[in-house]
C-alpha cells in the first residue's frame, strides 16, 4: 500500500488518529504503570513499575498464549518486516517510516523505522537523522538510539524512537536537564559534572524547522560525539558498525552519548531513557533494588568508567 509523505503539520494529528485506531483495533498495547519520583545524584528521576493490574493481565495472557506485554523481549520474528498496517503513521523520507510503539510505556511513542532492513549495530547516518529531525519538528519531544542489546535495544532491525515531551506526568518535562546547565564545555563538546561514567554532551540549535541544515548539524554533532569517547567504527559487511554498544539522547537543545558495560542490573534493563533520567522496572521487588542502589548508580553500573581508556570492540 503507497503512502504520502508526511506534510508540515500533519505529523502530530496522524499520531493522535493512528493512536485512536490502535487501541480501538487492539494492535496498541500500552503497558500501565504506577510512577515514583526518586531523587539521587541532583536527579529527579522518574521510576516507573508495572501496576498489578498490568501483571495480572499479562499473567492471564501468558496462560493463553494470546498476549506478550513484556518491554525488551527479544524474538527472531522482525516485527518491521513487515510491519502492522495499524500501527503505521507516516512515511518520514524514502529510507524511514513512523510506526506506533506497540507496547508502549509512555503514550505516543513513536519509532523511526528504516524500511529496509539495516542492523540495530549499524552506525547512525545522514538519513537517521533527516527522519528524527521530520519528527523533532513536528513536536517537541526526546529522540534516543539504543545501540545494541547490551545498551537495551529490543529488536536488531534498525530505528530510533521519539516521545513527547514532558516524560512524566508530574516532575520535570525531562529530568537530564536539571543536571545539564552545569556542563563543562571544551569547544563544542562537553561533560557533566553530575554524570560519573563516560559520555560526552554538546548544545544543539535545531529550532522547530526540520531542514536538511539541521540534520547535517545533528549528524557532524553525533559523529563528534563518538570521537570523544572514542567510540571507532568498525566495517562489518561493508557497513560501519559501533566498536561498543552506546545510547544516545536527542533534543531540539542538545544531543549526549553514552558508551554501554552492559544491559543489565540486578535483572533492571536500562535503555537510553533511563539516562534521561527515566527508568522502569518490572515488579516491587525491582523498585526496592533502584531505591537500595539509587538511580544514579544503576546508570553507572551499565555505563563505562571514567577511568576506562579505550573502546571495548565487541564482535
Amino acid at each position: 500500500m503507497e503512502h504520502l509523505r508526511v506534510q508540515r503539520g500533519t505529523l502530530w494529528p496522524a499520531i493522535l488518529r493512528q493512536t485512536e485506531h490502535a487501541l480501538r483495533c487492539g494492535a496498541l498495547r500500552p503497558i500501565e504503570t504506577t510512577q515514583a519520583l526518586i531523587e539521587d545524584g541532583g536527579m529527579p528521576f522518574l521510576v516507573r513499575q508495572v501496576s498489578s493490574l498490568a501483571r495480572k493481565e499479562e499473567t492471564r495472557q501468558a496462560g493463553t498464549g494470546t498476549g506478550r506485554v513484556e518491554a525488551g523481549r527479544r524474538g527472531v520474528i522482525n516485527p518491521f518486516l513487515p510491519y502492522d498496517p495499524d500501527l503505521f503513521v507516516a512515511d518520514l523520507s524514502d529510507t524511514h517510516l513512523a510506526l506506533l510503539n506497540k507496547f508502549n510505556v509512555l503514550d505516543h511513542h513513536l519509532l523511526i523505522v528504516t524500511r529496509c532492513f539495516k542492523p540495530q549495530e549499524a552506525l547512525l547516518d545522514p538519513t537517521d537523522f533527516s527522519a528524527l529531525v521530520t519528527c523533532m519538528a513536528e513536536f517537541d519531544g526526546l529522540g534516543f538510539y539504543n545501540g545494541g542489546a547490551q545498551a537495551g535495544a529490543s529488536q536488531r532491525h534498525k530505528h530510533l524512537q521519539i516521545v513527547p515531551l514532558p516524560l512524566g506526568e508530574s516532575g520535570p518535562p525531562l529530568p537530564i536537564e536539571s543536571v545539564l546547565a552545569s556542563a563543562r564545555m571544551d569547544g563544542p563538546i562537553g561533560t557533566v559534572p553530575a554524570l560519573h561514567f563516560r559520555h560526552a554532551f554538546a548544545r544543539l540549535e535545531l529550532g522547530p524547522a526540520a531542514s536538511r541544515h539541521a540534520a547535517q548539524s545533528a549528524f557532524d554533532c553525533y559523529r563528534a560525539l563518538l570521537e570523544a569517547v572514542d567510540l571507532k567504527a568498525i566495517e562489518v559487511d561493508g557497513e560501519l558498525h559501533q566498536s561498543t554498544p552506546y545510547n544516545l539522547l536527542v533534543t531540539r537543545r542538545w544531543m549526549l552519548l553514552v558508551p554501554r558495560s552492559a544491559e543489565y542490573v540486578d535483572g533492571i534493563s536500562v535503555n537510553a531513557l533511563g539516562f534521561a533520567g527515566s527508568l522502569f522496572v518490572r515488579d516491587a521487588a525491582q523498585m526496592q533494588v533502584v531505591k537500595r542502589l539509587g538511580p544514579m548508580t544503576v546508570l553507572q553500573r551499565v555505563a563505562v568508567p571514567t577511568s576506562e581508556i579505550g573502546p571495548t570492540v565487541v564482535s
